[in-house]
């Protein structure tokens, strides 16, 4: 490792554990873990990443100079619950849990032999489960939270098997407060203020809003997202809307919006270039979501300088939360529309503080800042 000013002399390779992580340069799946691979190889750190095989598509593989493994964990047409989303539902079916019990010992098996001798690596698990679950307990462990797996703290077998998780874990960070405050509560394990950080971003390269395109929301198309609710407001205040993203609510959304005569444009998932030039020709990012593990989207907003709306109920969107830059809403039509309506009223106010507030975000979520961060936990773990 490269110093880093809290970190030992010492070489070490790290291991991300994970159920999701780019299958191919460009593939969305995870693409959120990358960035921090990179600023972590090129600050020097000898990292490789474990993740579950696709449907028959295993072996090893190296994305952008990062190793990756892929792990075989059942007959091809079974190896269906990574990269999917269904992660959360395969808990509650006994096939599910079956094949999450295989893909659990090919996780534990491939990281073991990644890792090499203990001592000299630290286990990354992104989500407690099934990564953290699955970390070989001769390393020492940091766990990173990201969202999906906290909400599986609900179910009362889950926090059992969490607490364990999390106890042994050496370091565990979380991707907002939201979430940190969630796994104190049900696991007992603190996450301070201090161990609080989103994945990075590419920073290079952003510019800043020219506005005139309306509203504007980047979003899976799920229940969770609450879309519904940006569709009718953007109808009764009469402005356009272009929805960016795709999901099992998109028909039941068009046939929404098409009933309420707005004007909604849906572009289905669009590579990140082109959904970036969406929010650039946006004046209000609107993001209704509840519960939201960080909210990736609001923070790519800012980065560009838009103005955003968020809900009281959003969980890591409150993170986002700027007097001026953002308005935090109650979760319904009344609430988000008022919201567009205040951004609009005050938007040349709003548009500059909506910069400022980018401008820390690009900052604070560049790759070697991010990287250097982790680094000095690892070397933390280590020492434990």
């Amino acid at each position: 490792m490269h110093d880093s000013g809290a970190t030992p002399g010492t070489d070490v390779r790290v291991v991300f554990l994970t159920h999701n992580y780019p299958r191919h340069p460009g593939d969305l799946a995870g693409a959120f873990l990358h960035p921090l691979a990179l600023g972590l190889r090129a600050r020097g750190v000898d990292v490789r990443v474990v993740a579950p095989s696709d449907r028959g598509q295993g072996g090893e593989d190296v994305i952008d100079g990062v190793p990756v493994v892929r792990a075989r964990y059942a007959a091809p047409e079974r190896e269906r619950y990574a990269y999917s989303g269904a992660m959360a539902e395969a808990v509650r079916t006994p096939g599910g849990l079956r094949a999450l019990w295989s893909l659990h010992r090919a996780l534990r098996r491939e990281a073991r032999r990644l890792a090499g001798k203990p001592g000299e690596a630290v286990i990354h698990a992104h989500w407690w489960i099934p990564a953290g679950l699955a970390a070989p307990t001769d390393f020492p462990l940091v766990i990173t939270s990201h969202g999906t797996d906290v909400r599986l703290l609900d179910l009362a077998p889950a926090r059992v098997l969490a607490r364990r998780v999390f106890r042994r874990a050496r370091i565990v960070t979380a991707v907002s407060r939201h979430l940190a405050s969630r796994i104190e509560d049900a696991t007992g394990r603190a996450v301070g203020n201090d161990h609080v950080q989103p994945m990075p971003v590419d920073t290079a390269g952003w510019e800043w809003s020219r506005g005139g395109g309306g509203l504007v929301i980047v979003a899976r198309l799920t229940r969770q997202k609450r879309v519904e609710l940006l569709i009718a407001a953007a109808a009764r205040l009469k402005l356009p809307c272009v929805v960016v993203g795709d999901g099992p609510e998109r028909s039941a959304l068009e046939a929404r919006a098409a009933a309420l005569g707005g004007v909604v444009t849906f572009t289905g998932a669009l590579p990140f270039e082109q959904a970036r030039a969406r929010l650039l020709a946006a004046d209000v990012a609107v993001l209704p979501a509840r519960a939201e593990g960080f909210g990736l989207a609001g923070v790519e907003a800012l980065m560009c300088g838009v103005p955003l709306v968020v809900c009281r109920d959003g969980g890591g969107l409150l993170d986002l939360a700027d007097p001026v830059a953002a308005r935090v809403v109650d979760p319904g039509v009344e609430g988000v529309a008022m919201g567009i309506q205040q951004l609009l009223q005050g938007s040349s106010t709003a548009r500059a503080a909506a910069r400022t507030v980018g401008e820390r975000w690009r900052e604070r979520l560049a790759p070697g800042v991010v990287a250097a961060r982790f680094e000095s936990w690892y070397g933390e773990a280590l020492g434990a």
